[in-house]
């Protein structure tokens, strides 16, 4: 029950609405950005503004773009790991397939009415639809490729899931990742065939990186705040439109009725009925006044009265409960050095990757000039060059 959502989400799926309100256009969440260029720093740009018919009233704290309590890196951390995670299938096609040859450019790969549809237009189309940064991104993939190779580095399944982990704190957690992989129609299986380039970057550049004592320091001391732990309670409720149905069911639960089960079947909330109105932790302001003010009174086990908001009745049973803590330095101090050295990687990874271009030896017939002394071998060099990141 993200306070946000209360105030914003003008209908819920039985179709009553709360007395007040101003608008149905739900904030908009955070997406992973596609890119077809190498993987620099960047900040992730957000996504068009979404407009439901039908929201839960009740968010997991974080699960709707909500940026995380504690400090992430700054200077775009997130934006490189993720900058490059994105290819379009249809500009894969362009690069997995050496270019035409004269013979059979005019071969037809599909006809309309009679009309066909040659292999070099469809070449040409790609092309244009950004074939010049998608082979860029291959080159950049080989580049690095070759660099950990020297170095001796191998991606294995625990740096996958360690960078992934990395993304779910980044995000705020893993419902927040998952929706902004929802909104780039990628899996989570799909985030991690595109790992291995980040954590060769990270494994190539951290050994570069230094962090001090004294950076821990002042860092801990400017974020202080983020990291001391405010009190939150676990909750589930039951949401209704009338006082006279709320009271049936706290007359139901008196008599041994199971909460879960009549969360699923009578709560109004879609975000957290089908999980028997759990609604996992949350913190004071997370929620409305009078949703917080009933469920922080409560103890663990005990179960509310009617309680009204602007979106109806709640019955609310509070299951757990976390006390306010101020962490110490030392408590913190792995964590904070983590987040610089994440911190540190993400802005020297566009000098190191430009440094890494400027000097090796690439040949790109997409954008390099044409060379009037150049032989058929040489025209064919990207072909070679698209298919080194296939067979690393």
């Amino acid at each position: 029950m993200d306070k946000k959502d209360f105030n914003e989400n003008e209908k819920l799926e039985n179709g009553f609405t709360p007395e007040e309100n101003d608008t149905s256009v739900i904030t908009p969440e955070e997406g992973i950005e596609p890119a077809g260029t190498a993987p620099v720093p960047q900040e992730p740009v957000q996504a068009a503004p979404r407009v439901e018919e039908s929201v839960p009233v009740m968010n997991k704290v974080g699960g709707g773009g909500t940026p995380p309590s504690s400090p992430a890196p700054s200077g775009g951390g997130k934006g490189w790991m993720i900058a490059s995670l994105v290819l379009a299938a249809a500009l894969i096609v362009v690069l997995i397939v050496q270019p035409f040859k004269k013979d059979d450019s005019k071969v037809a790969v599909a006809s309309v009415n009679g009309t066909d549809i040659t292999k070099a237009q469809l070449y040409d189309k790609l092309l244009e639809a950004g074939g010049e940064s998608t082979l860029q991104n291959l080159i950049t993939t080989t580049l690095v490729g070759q660099e950990a190779k020297k170095a001796n580095i191998k991606v294995t399944d625990a740096d996958i899931n360690e960078e992934i982990e990395n993304l779910k704190t980044q995000f705020g957690g893993e419902e927040a990742l998952n929706n902004a992989l929802q909104q780039s129609s990628m899996t989570i299986e799909d985030l991690k065939k595109q790992m291995p380039l980040q954590v060769e970057i990270r494994k190539l550049v951290e050994p570069k990186v230094t962090v001090t004592d004294d950076e821990i320091s002042k860092y801990f001391e400017e974020n202080k705040a983020k990291y001391n732990q405010e009190e939150e309670v676990r909750a589930s409720h039951i949401l209704v439109k009338t006082k006279e149905e709320a009271d049936a069911i706290l007359k139901q639960l008196k008599d041994g009725g199971d909460f879960a089960a009549l969360a699923k079947e009578k709560s109004a909330d879609t975000g957290s009925k089908d999980k028997g109105g759990d609604l996992d932790f949350f913190k004071r302001g997370d929620m409305v006044a009078e949703f917080s003010d009933a469920a922080f009174k409560l103890k663990v086990g005990e179960t509310s009265g009617a309680v009204k908001s602007d979106y109806g009745y709640h019955i609310i049973k509070v299951t757990d409960r976390k006390e306010a803590k101020e962490y110490t330095l030392a408590e913190k101090k792995e964590e904070i050095k983590k987040t610089l050295m994440s911190q540190k990687v993400s802005e020297m990874s566009a000098t190191w990757l430009a440094d890494l271009n400027k000097n090796a030896k690439i040949t790109n017939t997409l954008t390099d000039k044409p060379d009037a002394s150049a032989t058929p071998a040489a025209s064919e060099a990207p072909a070679a060059a698209t298919e080194a990141p296939a067979a690393k």
